[in-house]
């Protein structure tokens, strides 16, 4: 089957990627598992937090911020995000005040917010309210819906087995079939490596990191609805409310091998030992538990553009757990780059992530 763009990789970054691109050329999506966000998209805490991230990051999240907002009637919901913390906390509560731009609360303003926080334990408390809840899956499935819609297909259950560099472009085979493409993009997520090596490409040394989260029943039977995402100062560990309950995560960045995800017990336990320093109610029951990778470039930026030694393998990759607030902004930058277009977002930014800084 013959195309312009083979995308491999069937997350947030891959459909997205795959919906600019088809506005351009055909597009194939090819995804291993047998549905769209099976691994890091799918466990995300499903948050547009424009304050999150390095300066560069967070001028991707504003520049997707309309896009979430409208397109296809929006993805976004009130959320709000509070951080809180101890005595002991000053100088990371400082910090995040300053990285974040928050409004500083009392403590009774911070526990009328949340009301299971502990008024003996919170030192420090802050607000921004430039943070919504994402619906992640309708997210992804309107970028699968634009790839379908201008003639593309999306692939599950198609998972790559070798790749190699013709004359006129690639050819990727599965177990099924054989997909011969222009241009080859790597968005194969805790992947992207393995998928480089595959193809003759040297990896650029991405870094799978592990973070796990629990389903918790709500606080003492409360209404969770209208709490904010609290997170402890320093990301020491975090929670939302979800359909009625609480993820609480430990908010660690373990580094491991690409692999489908799970929680460790004893990390999770730890961080929950954290959370519960913090409030009132103590853990009594953890209705389930996941993890995902977020796979980080060597510098912590995106990666985004063409291999510079190789023309037609277009990395887009390196998300790092930005993956759907960025994912507006970030995959016009990459239809951008193919088109030869100067980019919306700039040229600096569009050196900044560029993979060429890594030559």
């Amino acid at each position: 089957m013959e195309s312009d763009f083979i995308v491999i990789g069937g997350g947030i970054a891959g459909v997205s990627i795959g919906a600019r691109l088809s506005q351009l050329g055909r597009v194939i999506l090819l995804e291993s598992e047998s549905g769209l966000g099976y691994h890091a998209s799918g466990r995300s805490a499903a948050l547009f937090d424009e304050c999150l991230g390095r300066s560069e990051v967070v001028a991707l999240n504003r520049a997707s911020h309309a896009y979430h907002a409208g397109t296809n009637g929006g993805v976004l919901s009130e959320r709000g995000l509070m951080v809180v913390g101890r005595a002991e906390d000053a100088v990371l509560f400082e910090a995040d005040c300053a990285h974040m731009g928050l409004s500083r609360l009392t403590t009774p303003e911070a526990c009328a917010l949340m009301p299971v926080l502990d008024p003996g334990a919170v030192a420090f408390a802050g607000l921004h309210e430039r943070a919504w809840d994402l619906d992640t899956d309708l997210l992804i499935q309107n970028f699968a819906r634009e790839i379908r819609g201008n003639g593309g297909k999306v692939m599950t259950r198609a998972a790559v087995e070798a790749i190699t560099r013709t004359g006129t472009g690639w050819l990727v085979r599965t177990a099924t079939a054989e997909f011969e493409g222009r241009i080859l993009v790597n968005a194969a997520g805790a992947w992207v490596d393995q998928v480089a090596r595959m193809a003759g490409v040297a990896p650029l040394g991405f870094c799978p990191m592990r973070r796990s989260i629990a389903r918790l029943p709500a606080p003492g039977g409360r209404e969770v609805s209208r709490w904010p995402m609290v997170v402890g100062a320093g990301e020491r560990w975090y929670c939302k409310p979800d359909a009625g309950k609480l993820l609480v995560s430990p908010a660690e960045e373990d580094q491991v091998p690409p692999h489908d995800a799970f929680a460790d017990d004893m990390v999770l336990a730890e961080g929950l030992a954290r959370y519960e320093e913090m409030v009132t109610e103590p853990v009594t029951r953890v209705e389930t538990s996941w993890a995902g990778l977020r796979t980080f470039s060597p510098d912590r930026l995106l990666v985004i553009g063409f291999d510079p030694t190789e023309p037609s393998f277009f990395w887009h990759a390196g998300q790092g757990g930005v993956g759907f607030q960025t994912a507006p902004a970030a995959s016009q930058l990459a239809a951008d780059i193919v088109a030869g277009r100067a980019p919306e977002i700039g040229a600096d930014l569009a050196r900044a992530f560029s993979p060429a800084r890594f030559a």
